[in-house]
């Protein structure tokens, strides 16, 4: 564990109430991991810290980067120095190997074939771009062409998540998966 300064670049998403830090060093080696409340984060020294600043209503580890979605009346540039400082008296004792592997990713050869392939197309067209405006997408479930998803960091608080992206993510998954299928936001 280094004790050195950490380096962080502050980057807005197109959510107004999130902000990713992206950091010199691995946050998480494997997975991801999102938590929505300071109980989920109680075993996670660096996200526990993080839901101590007032205003954080998510946070969102994905490799060095870390998304932090704050009330939106609540003052960004205060939450950003905030958020920055925590993670400057944190890293030194936070371990990128705490949060264990997304199983979700482990357990895909146990999914249908349908759910399989909605995986591998979100993979590749619609997850980069999520995960670098420091969000992601979880399919929750399939069943009678319904495609149940839910966002996950920057995106789960986002307007255009329910709009503009919703539409491109079911325009996709209709041109590569099956023309009837809609996508719905839980």
């Amino acid at each position: 564990m280094s004790t050195q300064e950490v380096l962080i670049r502050v980057q807005e998403t197109p959510n107004p109430s999130a902000w990713k830090f992206v950091l010199d060093r691995a946050v998480l080696n494997d997975g991801k991991a999102t938590y929505s409340t300071v109980q989920e984060a109680e075993h996670n020294i660096l996200a526990n810290s993080l839901f101590q600043i007032d205003g954080v209503r998510q946070v969102h580890f994905f490799q060095n980067v870390i998304t932090v979605t704050h009330q939106f009346d609540y003052d960004s540039d205060k939450i950003q120095e905030e958020v920055c400082a925590v993670i400057q008296t944190r890293m030194p004792v936070h371990n990128p190997n705490q949060t264990v592997v997304d199983e979700k990713k482990m357990a895909r050869q146990n999914l249908s074939p349908e759910l399989q392939a909605i995986e591998e197309i979100l993979d590749r067209t619609i997850r980069p771009g999520l995960q670098g405006d420091g969000g992601d997408i979880e399919v929750i479930k399939f069943e009678d062409n319904k495609v149940y998803v839910s966002y996950q960091g920057a995106c789960g608080t986002c307007p255009s998540s329910t709009t503009g992206t919703l539409m491109a993510i079911e325009g996709i998954l209709k041109d590569e998966f099956n023309p009837a299928v809609e996508v719905i936001p839980l």
